[in-house]
């Protein structure tokens, strides 16, 4: 593999953004001779040459000015990253990394995040939808800031993690009107073998109707299950 010398490509930066070896020795505070030798190295490692000389001055060659747009983007990337461990703004939009668990509703997901939007300062949101044990892998690795999803961290899960409560709400079960009629006597009794649609036995609100239907001693028919609630 061949490996590059960032020390010689920052030196040719220098170089190419003052015009001269003179005016970048200057800003590095190195002798001219050192200066030059580094940017031999760099053009002998390169296999190409990265100045030609216009009078006093040094012009980049075509292969020097494709070298230095990617050493452009490299130390402004570099510059961003120090910015950013440090905690001053960058002028790059924050970009807020969101895993979110493919049993949460779409429009639950919208209301959490859309605070998100309402920071100072520039954000990017960037979202992925997977199952929740991917999920808190990719949190663990970093590739993640925050997971959204319907239950708290597993123990079972070595991550770590912090799980905070956003919200909670009541369940409630709609039918149409000739099953309502159907089933309001007696309720919740008259469940007995009643039709349902439910959520994904892997969801935290499908665990948490079942204890309901077993502590109801209720049996219903179930006809669908669907991690998506749409």
């Amino acid at each position: 593999m061949d490996w590059l010398n960032y020390h010689h490509l920052h030196y040719f930066w220098m170089i190419a953004r003052e015009g001269t070896i003179a005016r970048a020795c200057e800003k590095l505070r190195l002798a001219q001779p050192t200066l030059s030798g580094q940017m031999r190295l760099l053009e002998n490692a390169l296999g190409e040459k990265l100045f030609a000389r216009k009078g006093r001055t040094l012009e980049l060659t075509d292969v020097g000015r494709v070298v230095f747009r990617y050493a452009e983007e490299i130390f402004s990337l570099g510059r961003e990253l120090t910015d950013t461990l440090k905690g001053r703004p960058t002028g790059q939009p924050m970009r807020l990394f969101v895993g979110v668990a493919d049993v949460v509703p779409k429009l639950i997901a919208y209301r959490l995040l859309e605070p998100a939007l309402s920071l100072g300062g520039s954000i990017q949101i960037v979202c992925r939808e997977d199952k929740p044990d991917r999920l808190m892998v990719d949190l663990s690795q970093h590739h993640l800031d925050l997971v959204l999803s319907d239950s708290p961290a597993p123990a079972s899960v070595r991550v770590r993690a912090f799980s905070h409560l956003l919200g909670s709400c009541s369940v409630s079960l709609f039918a149409t009107p000739a099953l309502a009629a159907r089933y309001r006597r007696k309720y919740p009794a008259s469940l007995e073998g009643a039709p349902f649609l439910l959520p994904a036995e892997n969801t935290m609100l499908r665990r948490a109707l079942d204890h309901w239907f077993e502590a109801e001693q209720i049996r219903p028919e179930v006809v669908g299950e669907f991690e998506d609630s749409a």
